[in-house]
């Protein structure tokens, strides 16, 4: 019979290997838990990044590209009617400012000069009538002091303030009173046979001659730097608005060429409306313009032909009085000339007025473009020549001794016929029909300028918007076809 052994565990046999015993190891310590960080958030992103981001995604669909098309075209017409509107506006305020205001001005400014040197002249001629001065010379004299007077009242109401006009202005109002009375203290001590007249007279014509003159003349030659800034912004092309209308009709262009590749279709309505408006836009501006323009460079040939039609009036108002000072001085002021000749002060500033009243008219014919204008000229030349030849008989009376045979030649008074004085009124009128002509002819150049630009400030706006509302329809209608 055959028993199982008592122990389980196997009898050590030759081919079992012995394990080695394993000395017991010392327990690592127990670390305490270190405390977990904690994560960071992510930066919260800006309202502008998301909108970029939605941009971007809508971007990659055809419907979000027709969108962020559609918003642009239309930014892109409303920002070109904008720009021609305000540029318009502000080339039409400018075209306002040369025909209502600049120029008016100019010709007050002009008026003022003509009245101060024509009551000097009236003056000097009364004072040489003595009890034979007309009625017509006197009142004559006092409607110039009028006129200068009523002039520099309207020139100061648009004047501003602390300029330089208002400073002239203000010398002018100072020195009109007291230039009107040194000349009646000369009509006075003259009707009462005293020779202290003739310096009272002289002192009168230094203070206009030397500054009143002088000061009207800044006057006008400020106004005309004004009037030439009115124009300066009122000529110019609108190049930023013409630069954006072009660039909007290339921008409907290639849309309507995009959606014609894409949809076979040949033409969007939309975008041809927007088109059309956009075209018509950049037309009138382009047409508005250049007729505008062409009309104010009409009416600056105009005011050129002003000027010098008032500078040659002013001449003549100029070589008159000089011709009457020369007898009321009697030789008292004289002038050496370069070869050595002693001649009187006046009759050589006369002869330097009418050598440039000559040349003035000269000119003023050349600038002359119809006969209405020319004809006038013609005529104040012609008593240019008669006034000259006049005046040397008057100074041949004058240097052989004979007074009053100079003096009847020169105002007309006693048996004496065919004074210088009916010259010097026929240059003057002439002078005054030619400078009406010119005056009418620029104000129709420039009122045809002005209305060339009525309608268009208003007009780019509108249509403007009618482009942009075309453009969005046109894209809206493409994508319809999307839902």
């Amino acid at each position: 019979m055959t028993h199982s052994p008592n122990s389980s565990a196997a009898p050590p046999g030759p081919g079992a290997p012995v394990l080695p015993a394993v000395p017991p190891q010392p327990s690592a310590p127990v670390r305490p838990h270190a405390p977990t960080a904690p994560v960071p958030a992510p930066p919260r992103r800006t309202a502008f990044a998301e909108g970029v981001d939605r941009l971007r995604a809508a971007a990659v669909t055809e419907p979000g590209r027709l969108r962020l098309i559609g918003a642009l075209l239309a930014l892109l017409v409303v920002a070109f009617g904008a720009v021609a509107a305000w540029q318009s506006t502000a080339r039409q305020s400018a075209a306002e400012d040369v025909l209502h205001h600049s120029q008016p001005l100019s010709s007050e400014a002009a008026a003022i000069y003509r009245s101060l040197a024509d009551a000097d002249t009236m003056a000097s001629s009364g004072y040489l009538a003595g009890l034979q001065e007309t009625r017509a010379t006197r009142e004559r004299y006092e409607a110039d002091i009028r006129t200068a007077a009523q002039g520099l009242v309207t020139a100061a109401a648009n004047s501003a303030p602390g300029s330089p006009s208002a400073k002239t202005i203000g010398d002018l109002n100072e020195l009109l009173p007291r230039y009107k009375g040194l000349v009646e203290s000369a009509r006075a001590n003259n009707r009462q046979g005293f020779p202290v007249g003739g310096a009272y007279l002289r002192a009168a014509n230094t203070t206009m001659q030397d500054r009143m003159l002088p000061a009207a003349e800044t006057l006008y030659r400020t106004e005309n730097r004004q009037r030439s800034a009115d124009y300066g912004d009122a000529t110019p092309y609108p190049w930023a608005a013409i630069a954006l209308g072009v660039l909007a009709l290339a921008a409907l262009g290639w849309a309507q060429r995009r959606d014609c590749r894409r949809t076979n279709r040949l033409l969007n309505q939309g975008l041809v409306a927007a088109a059309a408006a956009t075209a018509v836009v950049l037309l009138w501006l382009v047409v508005g313009h250049s007729v505008a323009r062409a009309g104010l460079d009409d009416s600056r040939h105009g005011v050129e032909s002003l000027n010098v039609l008032h500078d040659a009036r002013i001449a003549s108002l100029k070589a008159r009085g000089d011709e009457n000072l020369t007898l009321v001085s009697r030789g008292a002021e004289t002038r050496t000339l370069p070869d050595g000749t002693v001649m009187d002060a006046y009759d050589w500033k006369y002869d330097q007025e009418i050598g440039d009243l000559a040349g003035t008219l000269a000119r003023a014919e050349s600038l002359a473009d119809d006969p209405a204008g020319r004809d006038p000229v013609r005529a104040a030349s012609e008593s240019v020549k008669v006034w000259k030849a006049r005046h040397a008989l008057a100074r041949k009376a004058d240097d052989a001794g004979d007074y009053r045979a100079a003096r009847d030649r020169v105002i007309g008074t006693g048996a004496a016929a065919q004074a210088t004085g009916e010259c010097f009124d026929g240059v003057d009128a002439s002078l005054a029909t030619a400078l009406a002509h010119e005056t009418q002819e620029f104000e129709s150049a420039a009122k045809d300028g002005l209305d060339a630009m009525s309608c268009l400030p208003a007009g780019s706006a509108v249509l403007a918007l009618l482009g942009a509302a075309g453009a969005l329809l046109g894209i809206g209608r493409r994508l319809s076809e999307y839902r």
